[in-house]
C-alpha cells in the first residue's frame, strides 16, 4: 500500500499566535519522525513548499550518494545575500570547479599551521574559564563560540578580531544575528519575496547586518590583496637574491584564495573570493562551537566517560602544559569516539535540504524532479535498529570493531557523498584540540537535565537555554 503522509504545521505546538517558531518547527519534526519511524519518508509543507523528509539510511543514501542530486533546496536562496553562490550554495559546474580549486587549501601541511592558531586561541579560552573554577554554574556556550569565531577569523582571513576579549564588536554580533534572521525567514513564507521583506523591520535589520559583514570582509580582502602585491614587488626588486628573514608567515585561507586558479589558469574574481571567505566564516565556527559545547554537556552528565577521557589525556600529556600537536591528536582515539558520539546525538547541522534535478525512486516511491528533499540528520542518527538505546551516550559505539558492517549513511554529521563537508578535518582538529586543552585542566559538571536544554534546530543545533556547567580544577595529571 503506497505511503503518502501530507502534514502541515500544527498550531498546538505554538505559543505565538502569529506564526510557528523555529523551536516549534524542530519539535514538530521530532514528533513526526518518532510517530512515523517505520515509514521510509513523509511530506511536510512549509507554506507553499512541500518538503519530502528522509530519516532512514537507505533513503538518505539515494540522495547523498548521487552526483546528480547536488543542488541545494530553494530554502538556501535566503543565504545568497550574505554568501552569494559559494561552495555551500552553488551547484553544477560552478560548484565542481570551486570544490576542485579549494580542496588543496585543506592539505595536511596547511592544517598544521591552523593548529597553531587553535592552540593560541584555546589557551585564551582556558584562562577565561579559570575564573569560574569552584564557583556558581555558568553558561559556557558563548565562551566556546567566541573562541571558535577567533579561530575562524584568523584561519580564514588572517585577521585577529579579538572576539574573546570584545564580544560586543559589530562584526561579532552581526554574524550571530544574521543566522537568526535567515532561519526565521526560511520558516516564514510571507517574508520570502524580497520586495516585501525590506518592508518588515527584520528585512531592514537584515540589510544593516549584511552591510556590516560585507564591509568587514571587503576591508580584509583589500588589505590582504595589497599585502600580496607588496610581497611580490619586494621579491621582484630583490630578484630572489636574498631569503626572507624571520619566521615563516602563517597563511590564511584568504591568502590561498588570492593565489588559486581554475583548470584554465583563471584566478577567482573579487566577488568569488568574498563568497568563499564569507562561506568559510559562516560554516566554520558555529558548527564546531556547538559540537564542543555538546561534548562538555555530555561529559558533565556522564562522569565515567569523562574519567576515561582524562585518563587518555594524562597518558598522552602527563603534567605537560605544552601545545597540542598533530601526533597528540592521532593518539587521542577515545576522545575522538566521544566527539563522534556527541555528533550522533547532537549533530551540529540537524538537517539539510536538496532539490531533485531528476525523478528518482526511494524505497519503491517515485519522487518527481523538482521536489525539495530534507535529510533530517537528528532523526537519522537515532535509528534504534542501528543505534540501540539511541538516547544513551556511548562512545564505544565508534570503536572500530563496533563500526564494522554499519550502514555507511546511518551517520552523516558532515553530510556524505560528493557534497560532504570540505572542512570536516579542520572541524575535527579544532574540536579535539580545544577539548584537550579544556579537559587537561578542568573537571566538568553539567547542571541541566535533557528536558531543560530547550533544544533548538536552527541552521545549527543549539540549546535554547545555553549550556550551564560547573568547573573544578583537576589534580595533577595522573593522580586520579
Amino acid at each position: 500500500m503506497p505511503l503518502d503522509i501530507i502534514l502541515k504545521p500544527r498550531r498546538r505546538f505554538t505559543e505565538n499566535t502569529d506564526n510557528w517558531t523555529k523551536l516549534d518547527f524542530f519539535k514538530q519534526l521530532q514528533f513526526y519522525t518518532e510517530e512515523f519511524r517505520s515509514c521510509p519518508l513523509f511530506k511536510l509543507w512549509i507554506g507553499p513548499v512541500p518538503l519530502m523528509i528522509l530519516y532512514h539510511p537507505d533513503s538518505v543514501e539515494v540522495i547523498l550518494n548521487s552526483s546528480k542530486h547536488i543542488e541545494k533546496s530553494y530554502l538556501y536562496k535566503f543565504l545568497h545575500p550574505w554568501l552569494g553562490t559559494g561552495l555551500l550554495t552553488s551547484t553544477g559546474d560552478k560548484w565542481r570547479s570551486r570544490r576542485k580549486m579549494i580542496t588543496p587549501t585543506f592539505h595536511f601541511a596547511i592544517l598544521n599551521d591552523f593548529l597553531e592558531v587553535m592552540n593560541e586561541q584555546g589557551n585564551i579560552l582556558v584562562e577565561k574559564l579559570e575564573k569560574h573554577v569552584d564557583k556558581e554554574p555558568f553558561d559556557v556556550f558563548m565562551d566556546i563560540t567566541l573562541c571558535a569565531l577567533d579561530i575562524i577569523c584568523e584561519t580564514a582571513m588572517g585577521k585577529n578580531v579579538g572576539a574573546q576579549k570584545n564580544k560586543d564588536s559589530d562584526y561579532v554580533s552581526a554574524v550571530y544575528r544574521m543566522s537568526d534572521l535567515i532561519q526565521r525567514r526560511q520558516l516564514s513564507p510571507w517574508l520570502w519575496p524580497d520586495f516585501l521583506y525590506i518592508l518588515f523591520k527584520e528585512g531592514r535589520e537584515h540589510k544593516r547586518k549584511l552591510n556590516i559583514l560585507h564591509n568587514f570582509t571587503d576591508t580584509v580582502i583589500a588589505k590582504k590583496a595589497e599585502e600580496l602585491k607588496s610581497t611580490k614587488q619586494e621579491k621582484h626588486d630583490n630578484d630572489g637574491s636574498c631569503e626572507e628573514s624571520g619566521s615563516k608567515k602563517r597563511k590564511a585561507f584568504l591568502d590561498m584564495l588570492l593565489n588559486a586558479t581554475d583548470d584554465e589558469g583563471k584566478k577567482l574574481s573579487y566577488r568569488d573570493i568574498r563568497e568563499e571567505v564569507d562561506t568559510f566564516m559562516f560554516e566554520g565556527h558555529d558548527t564546531t562551537a556547538a559540537a564542543i559545547n555538546w561534548v562538555l554537556y555530555l561529559l558533565g552528565r556522564n562522569p565515567e566517560v569523562q574519567k576515561k577521557v582524562h585518563r587518555e589525556l594524562d597518558e598522552e600529556f602527563g603534567n605537560n602544559e605544552c601545545s597540542v600537536t598533530m601526533d597528540n591528536l592521532k593518539n587521542l582515539r577515545y576522545l575522538e569516539c566521544v566527539v563522534k558520539e556527541a555528533l550522533r546525538l547532537f549533530p551540529s547541522v540537524p538537517m539539510f535540504a536538496r532539490t531533485l534535478r531528476e525523478d528518482c525512486c526511494i524505497k519503491g516511491y517515485q519522487i518527481p524532479r523538482g521536489t525539495n528533499v530534507l535529510v533530517l540528520t537528528y532523526a537519522l542518527h537515532r535509528d534504534p535498529e542501528i543505534f540501540p538505546d539511541p538516547e544513551e551516550f556511548r562512545p564505544e559505539r565508534f570503536f572500530p570493531e563496533n563500526c564494522k558492517g554499519r550502514h555507511p549513511y546511518a551517520y552523516v554529521p558532515f553530510s556524505a557523498g560528493p557534497r560532504n563537508c570540505i572542512g570536516q578535518r579542520f572541524a575535527q582538529m579544532e574540536e579535539k584540540t580545544l577539548l584537550a586543552l579544556i579537559l587537561r585542566r578542568f573537571w566538568v559538571e553539567s547542571c541541566q537535565k535533557p528536558e531543560e536544554l530547550g533544544l533548538c534546530g536552527e541552521l545549527i543545533l543549539r540549546p535554547n537555554k545555553g549550556i550551564w556547567i560547573k568547573l573544578k580544577r583537576r589534580p595533577n595529571a595522573g593522580s586520579e
